[in-house]
């Protein structure tokens, strides 16, 4: 049976943030196992919801239906809500993760919501600027790192305009591919470069 990464979605999901890391996971192509991972959706209520992109998504389960031992990661989102301290059911989730040692991956509006929980406290992380957690009153100002995306232990964060760093990193805590064949992959998307599409090729054969 597959390990499964849970995908939280709501109503107002910024659907392109977890787009990169979504797919990678559940396309095999370059895979070091493939087909180890898949990918299930979870909403508030179990309920159809539609993104920013105006995507209707029918969920797989309920928030209170996940437990982290039945998970591999949990992937957090931005979009609407988070802002206006919404979406407390997932952050309390994410603790439960965390405290557990399993993984969490936040991105954007996501980070505001485990501030708010004072998830950020005590570990290094980053978010869209310092002024944005700040405004959430946390305590963890001094961890904050000026980069795309950061990794401490098993909370991976990213900024809002770093859907690609935070899928790169997601994958390499799943370890879904061969180093190789990362570097690779984040080459060409990141650089566009035709040389590394050949690489790509080259490391997965």
């Amino acid at each position: 049976m597959a390990d499964t990464v849970h995908l939280f979605i709501f109503d107002g999901l910024a659907d392109w943030e977890p787009g990169f890391a979504i797919a990678g996971i559940n396309d095999p192509s370059h895979q070091r196992e493939p087909g180890r991972y898949v990918v299930r959706t979870v909403s508030p209520h179990g309920k159809v919801i539609t993104s920013t992109g105006g995507l209707r998504i029918q969920p797989d389960l309920a928030l209170s239906d996940l437990r982290p031992d039945d998970s591999a990661l949990l992937i957090l989102a931005g979009g609407a809500g988070w802002d206006d301290g919404k979406h407390g059911d997932a952050a309390d989730l994410a603790a439960r993760f965390l405290a557990q040692g399993k993984p969490v991956a936040a991105i954007c509006g996501a980070t505001a919501g485990l501030a708010r929980k004072g998830l950020l406290d005590t570990r290094k992380h980053t978010s869209n600027a310092p002024q944005y957690l700040a405004a959430t009153g946390y305590k963890g100002a001094a961890l904050y790192r000026e980069d795309a995306v950061v990794s401490d232990g098993n909370l991976i964060t990213a900024s809002s305009m770093a859907p690609l760093d935070f899928a790169r990193a997601i994958f390499a805590r799943l370890d879904l591919y061969e180093p190789a064949v990362l570097d690779a992959w984040y080459g060409l998307f990141s650089t566009r470069r035709p040389e590394y599409f050949a690489a790509l090729v080259a490391a997965s054969d």
